[in-house]
């Protein structure tokens, strides 16, 4: 079976193409183009495994290109998004070309091409705050960000696809992954990067609560609807069941490293007082029945198992020199 992965170059993305390479898929891995001949973090994976998959330079809003890189294909995984909160503030306008139109040409081509399925990748920010939780995929959608009104776009253009051309989709919705490789506009890389480096870590808000999924449980949910029937024209969280106030996961973090961790509160760290997601806690009982997927680092201990492995990843320079901590990284 040929897949397709677009934005495979990313965090998620590259542990997604390795694992299906591990699992004898075809793997079709559509790289952002750039001037740099630079593929992400598809340049650190093992030669042995690079060699089994065909990489594509191009972009999803190139309408031509994904035409023809579709073409052929059996399931296509769509990663590729413009994903930093802050960022979108002040370049909306990128992300409804990435996010919305660039999910438009995939859906276009994935139709006139009969493609067997299309996974797509949502987030749990469109939820927004919840008013209860845990949040479960019947929750109303509350973007609280231009980056999450993409994404809530773009889920609903996806399932206009199924219910309007019967187009094969299943909508994948994590919750906040983290692990090796994740970058520095999320927390967990932020604190851990800079206490590696630093006497006194700067953060932003630490009353926000989130829950945290190890990456290896997000690519197993991802995998687990390739082919699933049960899965096509739904919307499915993929969530630990746990949350953690950043407050503690600084602990939690300091704790691991056997360090008393010192911070400030920086305010161009802070997100606007409205735009702020105060707590995500998913629901995954869907998964569990539609799926068959359950988190395997789940609660605290989870949590802790998970932290370890992904502070241990970035407690080698080999590792840690891709990140930069000396300016704010969106």
């Amino acid at each position: 079976m040929k897949v397709l992965v677009t934005g495979s170059e990313g965090f998620i993305g590259s542990h997604l193409v390795e694992q299906l390479v591990r699992k004898k898929f075809q793997v079709k891995a559509l790289v952002l183009y750039n001037s740099f001949n630079s593929w992400g973090w598809l340049d650190t994976i093992p030669e042995e495994t690079k060699k089994k998959i065909d990489i594509i330079l191009g972009d999803i809003r190139d309408n031509d290109l994904i035409d023809k890189v579709i073409k052929g294909v059996d399931i296509v995984i769509n990663l590729a998004a413009l994903i930093a909160i802050p960022y979108s503030y002040g370049a909306s306008r990128s992300y409804v070309d990435t996010n919305i139109n660039g999910t438009l040409n995939i859906l276009n081509s994935c139709k006139k091409n009969k493609i067997k399925q299309l996974i797509h990748i949502s987030t749990s920010e469109v939820y927004g705050t919840p008013k209860k939780v845990p949040i479960l995929e019947t929750d109303p959608l509350n973007a609280q960000s231009p980056y999450a009104a993409t994404k809530v776009a773009a889920d609903q253009l996806v399932l206009s696809f199924n219910k309007s051309f019967d187009l094969p989709v299943s909508i994948i919705r994590p919750f906040n992954t983290y692990g090796p490789r994740q970058s520095a506009r999320a927390i967990i890389p932020t604190i851990i990067s800079q206490v590696l480096r630093k006497k006194i870590i700067e953060v932003g808000s630490l009353s926000p609560r989130r829950d945290l999924l190890y990456i290896e449980d997000t690519v197993r949910g991802i995998i687990s609807a390739i082919g699933n029937k049960r899965s096509i024209g739904e919307v499915i969280n993929l969530g630990s069941g746990y949350d953690i106030s950043i407050k503690n996961l600084i602990e939690k973090i300091g704790n691991i490293l056997n360090k008393k961790i010192k911070y400030r509160i920086k305010k161009n760290r802070i997100r606007p007082k409205k735009s702020e997601v105060m707590r995500l806690l998913a629901s995954n009982k869907k998964a569990k029945k539609l799926l068959n997927w359950k988190p395997i680092y789940s609660n605290n201990q989870g949590l802790s198992m998970g932290l370890k492995k992904t502070v241990k990843w970035f407690n080698s320079q080999k590792n840690l020199r891709h990140y930069k901590t000396k300016d704010f990284n969106y």
